[in-house]
């Protein structure tokens, strides 16, 4: 079928276009509100500017087409192939993209607000700039999760996501906006989130390790039992953060803001806490085997019960702490 039969058609009130063979069809900007285009193949597709709102694409095949600045806006693209689409600029606000495979995709400054992402392939796409605010990634079970490993998400808006179990492992993240968004047991591995914000961002169980955090903002974020192994956390704001239970095995946490952070039972074994703020800090049963504290500001902390006779406190501001004894520091 080529454009001109299809826009007569659904000029005539025709909306249903399933299975249709539209392979390499030029449809850029044109009004295609609700259409039915369901399992067909739109394959090297020029849909760019044109208005696909409410349109059914499901498991339709979109390899290579071009949808940049397209309105998606509510659509379902439930198990659609946008292999190395070009979305550029796209509208896809609240959108269905379960199980979707996006992989290689360009999404730059694409608008995902309130997408459903589930167990979308989203694997070496580009996301730089795109705005994810409120979109759902969630894993409900292991079969069933987004997939991130691999794509850049240079500072996008994912404020309010729900991430929760989603692949981010290798991801980019620099510079992105995660404020509130939910990232329970999602896997961060070797994930380099340099100067990203995650104010009020619930990280419990999060896996951490290697990840780069240098000047990342976790104010009043929520990182229990999470595994921050090894991770780069150089300047970063961890102030007022929950850390109970936290693994933060050899950080290098130099210069760090922790002042009022919660860290009970937390293992700082062998970080690198050198200069950091722990004003106020909760060490309550802390593990803090050979943790370097040199110049770091401890005072009011609490280092109740914490393991604390191989720490290296060379020029640590020890003013009103409270000691594993239970007794407060006399100089």
């Amino acid at each position: 079928m080529n454009a001109e039969e299809l826009l007569r058609q659904y000029a005539a009130d025709e909306i249903n276009f399933s299975g249709a063979n539209l392979v390499g069809i030029n449809l850029a900007g044109k009004d295609l509100i609700g259409i039915n285009l369901s399992q067909s193949d739109l394959r090297n597709a020029i849909l760019m500017f044109a208005y696909l709102n409410r349109a059914n694409l499901t498991k339709a095949s979109l390899i290579h087409a071009n949808l940049s600045g397209t309105n998606l806006s509510q659509a379902n693209l439930v198990g659609a192939n946008l292999r190395d689409a070009d979305l550029h600029g796209a509208i896809l606000q609240g959108a269905d993209l379960r199980s979707a495979n996006l992989t290689l995709a360009d999404l730059l400054d694409a608008n995902l607000s309130g997408a459903d992402l589930r167990n979308t392939d989203l694997s070496g796409a580009n996301l730089t700039g795109a705005c994810l605010r409120g979109a759902n990634l969630r894993e409900e079970n292991r079969r069933y999760a987004a997939n991130l490993r691999g794509a850049n998400l240079r500072k996008v808006d994912l404020r309010g996501a729900n991430l929760t179990g989603a692949d981010l492992a290798r991801v980019d993240l620099r510079g992105a906006d995660l404020s509130e968004a939910t990232l329970r047991g999602a896997d961060l591995t070797g994930a380099d989130l340099s100067g990203a914000i995650l104010r009020g961002a619930f990280l419990s169980e999060a896996i951490l390790v290697q990840a780069t955090l240098r000047q990342t903002n976790f104010t009043n974020a929520k990182l229990e039992r999470a595994n921050l192994l090894e991770a780069d956390m150089a300047s970063a704001i961890l102030k007022r953060a929950i850390l109970p239970d936290a693994k933060l095995g050899k950080a290098n946490l130099v210069r760090a803001d922790l002042s009022f952070a919660q860290l009970s039972r937390t293992d700082l074994s062998r970080a690198n806490l050198e200069g950091a703020d722990l004003q106020d800090a909760n060490l309550t049963d802390a593990y803090l085997a050979r943790t370097n504290f040199r110049d770091a500001n401890l005072t009011n902390a609490s280092l109740v019960r914490a393991e604390l006779s191989s720490a290296n406190l060379t020029g640590a501001r020890l003013q009103g702490v409270m000691m594993p004894d239970g007794t407060l520091w006399q100089d």
